[in-house]
This record gives C-alpha cells, structure tokens and sequence, in this order.
C-alpha cells in the first residue's frame, strides 16, 4: 500500500499492521461520538421541540391514531417492571438461600409469581448467596492469616 492510497482512503498507516489489518487496541469511533445524519436531523430540529410537540397534540386530539399513541407512550409508558409480594424467609447463610428458593418455586407453582417474575427473584437469590459465601471466604482467610 502506498503512501497516496493512505491519504485517499483516509487509513491510518500507525493504527495498521503490514499486512494491512488493524493493529490490537484499535479504538473505533469514540464513544459518544454521534453518526454525521444524526447530527444534522438534531441541528434541523434544534429549537422545534415545543412546535413538535404542540402539532403531536394537535393531531391526536383531532384523531390521528399514530399521533396519540406517540402521546399516550410518552404520558405513560409501557411498565417494564413491577414489584412482586410474596413471603420469602431471611437470608443468612447458603442454607438458607435454599430455603429462599424452594419458596419461590412454591410461589410460581401457586400462582403468586409469574414463571418470570420468579426467575428474578431466584436471580436475586443467587446474587445474595454468592455475596453470602464470598464474605465467608474472606473471614476465613482473615482468620487463617491473622494466626500465622
């Protein structure tokens, strides 16, 4: 590759191996850096917000079905989450996170939880228990080295 078909193509010789591939620990575009279209659809749009926002209004108050479900999701979204009640025994040790466990199976089956609302918690569960027995294992380290 020649120096001229560098300019042209606009590579960059020191971020490129011999044979032509990028070298490890190419960055790509910055992040945060916006797409060229984007940044011109913002620079149009720059100040219309409110005028955009009334003509939405207008037109879903006048009918247009598109125009006011574009305003009902913006007043009040789709819920992607909500909390769950449900009786779950405290969590103190790897036993006890067992005992967690087989009450949100007993839950999901009574229909007190949703098959996914339970995979969550068990999640959460799972989290827990592994914070449980991370801090054991760093006492008993602790133990061991303050008795040498």
């Amino acid at each position: 590759m020649s120096s001229d078909n560098n300019r042209n193509n606009g590579s960059n010789t020191e971020a490129r191996n011999p044979d032509g591939t990028f070298k490890p620990g190419n960055p790509g575009r910055p992040r945060g850096a916006r797409h060229k279209t984007t940044r011109a659809i913002e620079a149009l749009l720059e100040g219309e917000g409110e005028a955009l926002a009334q003509k939405a209004i207008d037109l879903a108050l006048e009918g247009d079905m598109a125009a006011l479900r574009l305003c009902i999701e913006r007043i009040a979204p789709a819920r992607k989450d909500a909390p769950v009640s449900f009786n779950l025994p405290r969590i103190e040790s790897a036993q006890d996170a067992s005992e967690a466990a087989q009450a949100v199976l007993r839950a999901v089956s009574e229909g007190e939880l949703t098959p996914l609302e339970g995979a969550t918690v068990m999640g959460l569960i799972e989290q827990f228990r592994r914070v449980l027995e991370t801090t054991e294992i760093e006492k008993r380290i602790s133990a061991l080295e303050a008795a040498k």
